[in-house]
């Protein structure tokens, strides 16, 4: 049976009951992790508020800011995990942003500064948080990201995002090269389109979730519960020959030619 208990496993990108990353969140609470939370500070505090209130049946045990582009925060999100915890078992990363007019109309009109910014924030950041997480993590741990089929094939208004995909996946890669000697797991999901605030920013959105309804083999989106599910697994032992690997869980879309 699955069980994480006595795992530490920390959480990032919850922003509302819609995010991926709170059906992640809510399975491994309830395969017996003990949570970290993260969000993203805003100057009125409105963030921490919401997703303080959601998490709460969730017990977390560490509740902390994180934005990745403030290294001074990650290294202090860090510093207390190593002084509460004393290691960390799990780190499930679900970042990701790019300007919405960066989502719609021609790819080649992305500006330089834009889509450094999608870079940083959806593929740099998880370097940036397994570089700390490293020296807290030991034999059996795991990491898991999240990516899209946009990553790898063309899909209208994914535009810069699916080059950040892209990224993500050979981060994935390389990442789990070098800490596979150190028995730690890195790997992705590739989720299938779901009614998520950060993809309501892409053109069209509706229109991809009601084609894969109707091209996948399943004829149906997944659940961020499905997702959480596999997430869950993925950082569990009974995936402890699994690293390196893209895991769609799109109810069979990327297996069809249209």
């Amino acid at each position: 049976m699955l069980n994480l208990s006595g795992k530490n496993a920390l959480v990032t990108g919850i922003a509302n009951n819609r995010s991926i990353a709170w059906g992640i969140a809510q399975q491994l609470h309830q395969a017996g992790a003990t949570l970290g939370i993260t969000y993203l500070p805003d100057e009125r505090g409105r963030s921490e508020a919401k997703v303080q209130k959601l998490v709460e049946p969730l017990s977390p045990s560490l509740f902390l800011p994180c934005n990745v582009q403030n290294s001074a925060q990650v290294g202090d999100l860090f510093q207390t995990i190593q002084d509460q915890w004393g290691k960390l078992d799990i780190l499930i990363h679900c970042l990701a942003f790019a300007n919405k007019e960066d989502l719609s109309g021609d790819f080649s009109k992305v500006s330089q500064e834009n889509f450094n910014l999608a870079l940083d924030v959806s593929a740099y950041s998880l370097v940036q948080l397994s570089a700390a997480a490293k020296p807290l993590m030991g034999e059996g741990s795991s990491i898991v990201t999240l990516s899209y089929l946009g990553g790898e094939r063309v899909v209208p208004n994914y535009n810069v995002m699916g080059i950040a995909k892209a990224a993500l996946e050979m981060n994935v890669r390389y990442l789990a090269a070098e800490l596979g000697p150190l028995q730690i797991r890195v790997n992705g999901i590739s989720a299938g389109p779901i009614r998520t605030l950060a993809s309501s920013a892409v053109g069209k959105i509706l229109d991809m979730i009601h084609h894969v309804e109707t091209v996948a083999p399943l004829r149906r989106t997944v659940t961020q519960t499905e997702v959480g599910n596999t997430a869950a697994f993925l950082c569990s032992d009974l995936a402890s020959g699994i690293t390196g690997q893209i895991i769609y869980v799109d109810s069979g879309y990327s297996i069809m030619g249209m």
